[in-house]
């Protein structure tokens, strides 16, 4: 039996560029299986929303000329516009780090943490990324510079801060990995975090020089420190939860599933779990990592080169339904994908509008003309009464290329069988024939139900109310 409750939650993104592709991909893959566990007939709490602190934010807001406040609210609000935007469940939770309640918990993260006698302060000197908010050793770095930020310049910094004991973490890391085998998803990215644990961690600075970088956290008992964004930011997952006042909540919903980017691989899967047992909490439940979206030719999307793909331009030129789609079959689930516009289309002419659009379309007129209605049964048919193994291991491209194989075969049985030619011969067989496809077409809305809500709602109105649509599901796109 699956456990009553769930908690599944996005990792924040940053607030210093618009939405783009690759975090509504995460998001739309943290809804399908949240909306999936609820079909299941568990309790889901579902979190996202926008970190706010930090170097980049302060930078970008001095260089828009706003106040920082200011300028965080106004990405803040596109973020959360995605939850409409994309067909979101309407009861995420949406956490902004600015948040008071957020405040006051990481400050008691820290305040525990400290207790526990794994915060010190030290004068050091260190290479840093601000695209990364992280410090970077030489053997992160290629050509001296960030991988992942390879046009800025990294920032040699030399003052006093206060640091967490990560480096007391190793083994009790290494521990947790070899009990908890699936841990993080895919494989080999556990594999990949266990070699960096086995290297040997470092401690990592969690703290600022609030005359350098005002914007952040006040450290407790230090007005001259505020706190190191990913410290604070890590601490959402519980902050969301109500945590340390709301026991019952923290208790009932905790741990929880983590969906992220590789490039949270080591924060998520490593800094977080470690800062997590320093004040005593159990590890997250799972970190669930997703490759990165590049443009057409495998390059990484950016501004610069003008293939950054915003979400809300799918939407209004394909619709939400058709997005989600694209990002539940299309995108990878574990690796690096490619995308261009030209390969959305084709699949949303493909798969929707010629697919799943013709089909529904085409039985709903012989179900209507022959007045063939779908058995008793098959109303009350839900294909989620037991775990689904795919979903469970949020293997979501094959869960949907399942869909389009009974899509398929579908199609296959009209033409094979023919019941609009059947029924001048043979019209009980021809009738049989119909609401054997209404039943099946009954059964794929029921497994869309996560991926494509609105799309599986539509198509079991239709059946149950025998109804021929009114316009296209999906039009073809030229």
């Amino acid at each position: 039996m699956p456990n009553k409750t769930f908690y599944i939650t996005t990792t924040l993104p940053y607030v210093n560029s618009d939405p783009h592709i690759g975090f509504a991909m995460e998001l739309v893959r943290a809804d399908i299986i949240a909306r999936y566990k609820k079909l299941l007939g568990q309790e889901v709490f579902f979190n996202t929303g926008t970190d706010e602190h930090g170097q980049k934010i302060y930078d970008g807001a001095k260089k828009a000329g706003l106040d920082t406040k200011t300028y965080v609210d106004n990405f803040a609000a596109k973020f959360k516009n995605l939850i409409p935007l994309l067909n979101i469940d309407p009861e995420v939770n949406f956490i902004r780090t600015t948040d008071k309640s957020h405040i006051k918990s990481a400050q008691t993260f820290w305040q525990r943490c400290d207790a526990g006698g794994f915060i010190y302060k030290k004068n050091y000197q260190v290479k840093y990324c601000v695209g990364c908010e992280l410090e970077k050793t030489d053997s992160d770095l290629v050509d001296g510079h960030c991988p992942l930020h390879p046009k800025i310049d990294l920032e040699l910094r030399d003052e006093e801060n206060y640091f967490f004991k990560f480096s007391a973490f190793g083994d009790k890391l290494l521990d947790f990995y070899d009990k908890e085998s699936g841990f993080v998803v895919p494989s080999w990215r556990l594999k990949e975090i266990r070699n960096f644990v086995q290297g040997g961690l470092q401690d990592f600075s969690i703290s600022r020089l609030k005359t350098k970088m005002p914007w952040g956290i006040p450290v407790p008992g230090d007005d001259s420190q505020v706190m190191y964004v990913w410290f604070d930011a890590l601490v959402n997952y519980i902050s969301a939860l109500g945590w340390p006042d709301n026991v019952d909540s923290f208790n009932k919903w905790w741990p929880a599933v983590q969906y992220a980017g590789k490039d949270n691989l080591r924060q998520q899967s490593a800094m977080w779990q470690a800062m997590l047992m320093s004040v005593g909490l159990t590890p997250s439940r799972r970190v669930v990592i997703n490759g990165f979206i590049n443009g057409p030719d495998g390059s990484k999307m950016s501004k610069s080169l003008g293939n950054v793909v915003a979400p809300e331009d799918l939407v209004g030129e394909f619709g939400a339904e058709a997005v989600r789609y694209y990002i539940a079959r299309h995108f990878q689930n574990f690796e690096d994908s490619d995308f261009s516009l030209i390969r959305f289309k084709e699949a949303y002419n493909a798969n929707l509008a010629n697919g799943l659009g013709n089909l529904v379309s085409r039985i709903m007129k012989m179900a209507t003309t022959y007045n063939v209605s779908i058995a008793d049964k098959g109303k009350e048919e839900n294909f989620f009464t037991v775990e689904n193994l795919e979903l469970e291991n949020y293997n979501i491209n094959k869960f949907v290329d399942d869909i389009w194989v009974d899509i398929s075969k579908l199609d296959e049985y009209i033409q094979k069988e023919e019941p609009f030619k059947k029924i001048k011969v043979d019209k009980t067989g021809a009738e049989k024939d119909v609401a054997y496809l209404l039943a099946s077409l009954f059964k794929v809305a029921c497994k869309l139900e996560p991926v494509m809500p609105d799309t599986a709602q539509k198509i079991k109105t239709l059946i149950l109310d025998n109804k021929m649509p009114t316009e296209a599901l999906f039009l073809r796109k030229d």
